[in-house]
């Protein structure tokens, strides 16, 4: 039984990963941290209400003895300087993930990032450039298992909803669209259950790839 930390769980990422792991039967416990609660009541999960992401030190007791961190906090990069977004995209992830691997060094990291991630960092894209840079320093780490998740398109399952209004416009007008794409193209195109499974899987069979792409989050799903 696997006891497994999840952030960004208010999110349609997270909220998709939630569900899958307080439906798997290998999962013993599901801690959720986030500023707020998220309204849900369950046997399996716990939550830990923390507002300051950029450091973890006062709550690093409740942190030990976990075997899997699903990170899928993310906010969208527009407005922003490339300042702002890698304080939050970067800086959060990075504080989380080094607190972790000081408690549970065995555990496995996987963080949601996106397809056209910039691994190079010298990209013209601002976003690409600084997701890059996080996948680059949690790969650094030396987690025993670490894997960037880079999900494209995304079909929420579920009753699922996104909390970014122009994504949930475009479900809610065009997923028809999405779904001929994903007809045309299966690899191309993920549900919110598929990436939930494949990170479980991911803990528990492993992987031969770090950056895990739809067509092996498709794969990582049917383990």
């Amino acid at each position: 039984m696997k006891n497994v930390i999840i952030t960004g769980a208010t999110g349609m990422v997270g909220k998709g990963i939630l569900l899958e792991c307080l439906d798997h039967p290998e999962i013993n416990e599901a801690l959720v941290i986030g500023r707020n609660p998220i309204g849900l009541e369950h046997p399996k999960l716990k939550e830990l209400i923390h507002k300051d992401f950029s450091n973890f030190t006062e709550v690093s007791d409740k942190l030990k003895g976990y075997d899997a961190c699903f990170f899928s906090l993310g906010i969208s990069a527009a407005g922003l300087t490339e300042e702002q977004y890698s304080q939050i995209t970067n800086g959060f992830t990075i504080a989380l993930a080094k607190t972790l691997f000081e408690l549970n060094p065995q555990m496995t990291f996987n963080y949601v990032s996106g397809i056209g991630t910039d691994e190079s960092e010298k990209g013209r894209m601002m976003w690409a450039r600084v997701k890059g840079k996080t996948e680059n320093n949690l790969l650094k780490i030396g987690f025993k298992q670490a894997y960037m998740f880079r999900p494209g398109a995304i079909i929420p399952l579920r009753g699922i909803k996104s909390r970014t209004k122009a994504y949930q416009f475009m479900y809610d007008y065009f997923m028809w669209l999405v779904k001929g794409i994903k007809a045309i193209s299966p690899d191309s195109v993920v549900t919110t259950t598929q990436i939930g499974k494949a990170m479980i899987n991911s803990m528990l069979h492993g992987y031969d790839k770090n950056i895990i792409k739809p067509k092996d989050i498709i794969a990582l799903a049917e383990k």
